[in-house]
């Protein structure tokens, strides 16, 4: 069986994310779509929040499933019995910053392999910092997210 972790804060999910967990989910057995604590990062919505909304997204794919985890990404793929890193790549400034990591995980374990998906055009410039921006000032955002990832940080900054 070929499983393929995601990894990711998805602080929030967006469509950018939904595009590559929807042709990932084309491409692999299953699709792990792991959500770190990212305690260090200081995500704007708690771990909970954030599997919620991604479960009440993927919700129509049968061979996704949402998980959080903190630690090692290695010890979750190994938990998980999967070898294969899914991650995105927006733009050619990506690349590096995902090599280097796909080096690293490959030095801790030989057998991973790191696969990259770009998004579709119309979500190439989609990223949860310009969503969390746009929603904190007032935005609309329903062009970048599901509704109720709208509704959620709407409510989020206007509390």
């Amino acid at each position: 069986m070929n499983i393929a972790v995601y990894p990711g804060t998805f602080d929030p999910i967006t469509y950018g994310h939904f595009d590559l967990i929807e042709r990932a989910s084309r491409l692999f057995d299953r699709v792990v779509v792991a959500i770190s604590a990212s305690p260090g990062k200081g995500p704007t919505l708690a771990l909970e929040t954030r599997i919620a909304l991604a479960e009440e997204v993927v919700d129509e794919l049968d061979n996704v499933e949402i998980i959080g985890f903190s630690g090692l990404l290695t010890d979750l793929l190994a938990e998980q019995q999967a070898r294969i890193i899914l991650r995105g790549l927006r733009a050619v400034s990506d690349f590096e910053y995902e090599l280097q990591l796909a080096n690293m995980y490959r030095a801790q374990v030989p057998e991973l392999e790191s696969v990259f998906l770009t998004p579709a055009v119309e979500n190439s410039y989609i990223s949860s910092t310009i969503v969390r921006e746009i929603a904190k000032l007032g935005g609309d955002i329903s062009r970048l997210v599901h509704p109720r990832v709208a509704e959620t940080l709407h409510s989020h900054y206007n509390t």
